[in-house]
């Protein structure tokens, strides 16, 4: 494919061919140029069709017309397909926005849409960990996160855009209100953190009524996995994704990733203790996850090497001799990322 240019392309084939022949196709986020030139030099290097996501902080950090554009006018310099994704879209506002700057898939994330109406109403900005779960897991949540994703999904489609939705809720570590700190270099999850992460699983008996009501294309599902997390120690429940397969026929997505397991063969490598129906991410791509979210260990790469270069070089005033060296530990990272998903080579 050397010498051919390839304009951005909608999510819909490349996730049904990742779904088809069981490899994951990375999502990975960027927040500004650098960013998104190492995600798509990346997959250039690797041969491999890439996601790069942006996320709401980010459009309104860079500007969405702005963001669009630096993906776009890179994406038509490479040889290999590059989607342009909003990542968890919360607001259909957003989403007209990001349609109308030329994105080419959508997440539309509307499980909290009833926990936010709750927060707004009551005042109670952090709400306890039994009242997240009433108001994520109720009849009155589902409803509405099926008449707003509806939604996004008709405006969307009728751009000829795909749409992803999301079942559970995948939460952050503040969420869980444990009150518990999880250094780093931990290589397990207090029982108190997955009991309640369990409870805030997809409910695989409404995946089936969810997927035909909205019509989404895809759906990310919570199954083990917690946003935001850097250390890679915290396993899938295999046995739930495969009961959320078999129920969705459509590619699923794994997010919250820089936290879980790589492999269960690297997890016994670092005394990672799990269940009989427990994984990582390799394991879960044989189960339908067709789409892999990375974001915080990205960030944390590039700005731990950014960091170092500052300090190295501490009367540098041209930030152009110290960025690269970030956004080439970024690229590597990314190219790993890739490998494990087993999308190299599937450029093609």
């Amino acid at each position: 494919m050397k010498g051919v240019v390839m304009p951005l392309v909608t999510s819909s084939k490349i996730l049904q061919d990742a779904y088809k022949y069981h490899y994951a196709v990375g999502a990975f986020n960027a927040h500004n140029l650098e960013t998104a030139h190492a995600v798509i030099d990346a997959a250039e290097d690797e041969k491999a069709p890439v996601i790069v996501q942006v996320s709401m902080g980010t459009l309104r950090y860079a500007g969405t017309e702005e963001a669009a554009s630096i993906v776009r006018t890179k994406a038509e310099q490479a040889s290999v397909p590059v989607v342009l994704h909003l990542d968890h879209g919360k607001d259909i506002g957003v989403c007209v926005r990001c349609l109308r700057a030329g994105f080419t898939s959508l997440m539309f994330d509307g499980t909290d849409l009833h926990l936010n109406r709750y927060i707004q109403e009551s005042g109670e900005s952090t709400p306890d960990f039994a009242t997240i779960y009433e108001k994520v897991q109720s009849k009155n949540a589902f409803e509405e996160n099926v008449v707003a994703t509806t939604r996004v999904a008709e405006l969307s489609h009728a751009c000829g855009i795909p749409v992803e939705a999301e079942l559970g809720k995948i939460p952050r570590l503040a969420e869980l209100k444990a009150s518990i700190e999880i250094p780093d270099d931990s290589a397990e999850i207090p029982a108190l953190f997955k009991a309640r992460i369990h409870k805030l699983y997809a409910q695989a008996e409404l995946v089936e009524e969810f997927i035909r009501r909205t019509g989404c294309d895809s759906l990310a599902v919570a199954c083990g996995s917690i946003h935001g997390m850097r250390g890679a120690v915290q396993p899938l429940d295999l046995a739930h994704l495969e009961k959320l397969s078999s129920k969705a026929g459509i590619p699923l997505v794994l997010h919250g990733s820089s936290g879980v397991v790589r492999s269960a063969e690297e997890a016994r490598v670092h005394g990672i203790p799990l269940a009989k129906n427990e994984g990582g991410i390799k394991e879960a791509i044989g189960y339908g996850v067709s789409k892999v979210n990375v974001s915080t260990v990205l960030q944390a790469t590039f700005l731990s090497v950014l960091r170092e270069a500052l300090a190295d070089n501490p009367r540098e005033t041209d930030m152009r001799k110290l960025f690269p060296l970030a956004t080439k530990a970024l690229r590597d990272r990314v190219r790993f990322f890739i490998q494990l998903f087993g999308s190299s080579g599937k450029a093609g």
